[in-house]
């Protein structure tokens, strides 16, 4: 064998025989493959999973050349075995690719096999036991590392499973070449059969064995956390857009009119609803009509701070709720919406639709109406604009607000609420 396999156990202090060991070694393999692709069965949209459990498998078919070593040339035992060793380390790797959505490489999939199959035909090198250790050592901590950095690259995406996977990575790789000069300073013989008598070489292969059996279920956890997320976000983000949807705002709106009751400061609230949408389905297509819908969530998205809330209650119909925002401030940013909005549809793929927007306005300087409330006032005055011409923004009476407070029984809050009015007006 080229160097100690890293899922067999050199133990030279217990009675178990070579053959028993290796079949240790193979079924672990075998069972975390064929675990990781009854995952992937389960839940066929994270391909990558397929990919890591070939790899288990692979490294399984690895031992079983390995364990040949002596009754095999070693062509098959250890040239072969490496190669497949290397091809499941790449597949690893791929697999890391595919999981953050990024192109399969062939020619890297297979060149750390093709480059070990080629330098081992080099006289100088097939002569060199060492120099075949480092090489293959080098290999898979190249594989193990560009796995670890793949995961690194993704980290935008929140997983909290990344953070150990990557850990583990590194650590790996660095063990791999520790290989080197501990075989450089262990007694080794590559015709013989002897074991390693050294407690850092059974560190090595316990380490190697246990990173293979916790790396497989730290990789199911990223999987599983993943599809988690993604349920999660499709049940608060609008498919079409990418903004928030209904639920989503009406619950963080409600949140951040809580926080306004402990540290009172104005809030504006809009209603925002594109005029004479059905005509442009109408007349461009459902397509054309899709497109204006997310063209106008990038405008709008684009006029707010990040601070705001912005989401798409249904149809054409959208809200924003602006923190620490006064009367001016709101109006000017509604105006920069529906300006902006008329100029981005001037073309829409090609089409004249130059669609419009009418937006309804309403300022809380208390927290006496919930966020439906509010939206309830916005939706008057959204329909006032909508009456005076559409393409325009209103701004909610104050009076409006009065009366649906005394009306909720909140009286004691309508002095504050009026002071507030007439020192913004």
């Amino acid at each position: 064998m080229l160097y100690p396999w890293p899922g067999s156990i050199w133990l030279s202090t217990m009675n178990l025989d070579v053959n028993t060991l290796f079949l240790v070694t193979i079924y672990v393999e075998a069972i975390l493959g064929l675990l990781l692709l009854f995952a992937w069965v389960q839940n066929t949209a994270i391909y990558a999973v397929a990919w890591w459990g070939f790899a288990d498998l692979l490294r399984a078919a690895s031992v079983v050349l390995f364990g040949m070593f002596g009754s095999v040339p070693d062509l098959v035992s250890i040239d072969l075995a490496n190669a497949l060793l290397f091809t499941a380390f790449a597949l690893t790797w791929t697999g890391a690719r595919v999981f953050d959505h990024r192109r399969t490489q062939p020619m890297l999939l297979f060149g750390g096999a093709a480059l070990w199959l080629v330098v081992c035909r080099i006289p100088s090198i097939a002569a060199s036991w060492d120099l075949r250790v480092l090489i293959s050592s080098g290999i898979i901590t190249a594989y193990t590392w560009a796995t670890a950095y793949e995961f690194w690259r993704g980290r935008g995406e929140a997983l909290v499973s990344r953070w150990p996977a990557i850990f583990m990575l590194f650590a790996h790789g660095a063990l791999y070449l520790l290989r080197t000069p501990f075989g450089a300073m262990l007694p080794w013989s590559p015709t013989g059969n002897e074991v390693f008598e050294s407690v850092w070489m059974t560190v090595l292969s316990f380490e190697a064995l246990l990173f293979t059996i916790s790396i497989a279920f730290i990789l199911l956890a990223m999987a599983k956390e993943r599809t988690e997320h993604r349920h999660k976000t499709a049940a608060l983000v609008d498919p079409l857009t990418g903004i928030a949807n209904r639920r989503a705002f009406l619950q963080d709106g409600e949140a951040q009119l809580k926080r306004q009751a402990s540290d009172p400061h104005p809030i504006a609230v809009m209603l925002l609803d594109l005029d004479n949408f059905k005509s442009i389905n109408d007349r461009f297509g459902h397509a054309i009509g899709d497109r204006v819908l997310t063209r106008f969530a990038e405008v709008a998205g684009g006029c707010i701070r990040r601070t705001d809330l912005f989401g798409r209650l249904g149809g054409e119909e959208f809200a924003a709720v602006l923190v620490d925002t006064t009367r001016e401030r709101a109006i000017a940013v509604a105006e920069q919406i529906r300006t902006s909005f008329a100029k981005a549809t001037s073309d829409v793929d090609g089409r004249p639709v130059v669609a419009t927007v009418s937006i309804g306005v309403v300022i809380s300087y208390d927290a006496v109406l919930d966020i439906s409330a509010l939206l309830a006032q916005a939706d008057h005055a959204l329909y006032r604009a909508k009456d005076n011409g559409r393409n325009r923004t209103e701004i909610a009476s104050i009076e409006l607000i009065l009366d649906r407070a005394k009306r909720s029984g909140a009286e004691s809050d309508v002095p504050s609420i009026r002071a507030a009015a007439r020192s913004a007006a």
